[in-house]
């Protein structure tokens, strides 16, 4: 099983909301075996409009880090993004490893 560490900076995330992202990072690996962990920061920005729920995610691959940020008006669309972003980073990533 792979190692998802997860922090909330200025508010606590909701359950709901880590086992959506642990599902989605979960899928990710089931498709690309070589990752090993994943780091993921919500943080909530301190601004007055409501895009400012930011989803920081840094996937570990043996040897690699990939990392991606993106922010929105939920932590779900930030997290959808982000996650969209590294998806598209892997497969950069898997074309040079299979050469």
């Amino acid at each position: 099983n792979m190692k998802i560490n997860m922090k909330s900076v200025n508010f606590k995330a909701e359950k709901k909301l880590e086992d959506f992202i642990t599902q989605k990072l979960e899928k990710v690996r089931a498709k690309n075996p070589d990752v090993i962990g994943a780091e993921v920061t919500l943080k909530l920005d301190n601004t007055d409009t409501p895009e400012n729920k930011i989803a920081d995610i840094r996937i570990m691959l043996k040897g690699n880090d990939l990392f991606a940020s993106k922010v929105s008006k939920s932590f779900e669309e930030s997290t959808d993004e982000a996650i969209d972003a590294l998806k598209k980073q892997l497969e950069k990533y898997k074309g040079k490893t299979d050469k």
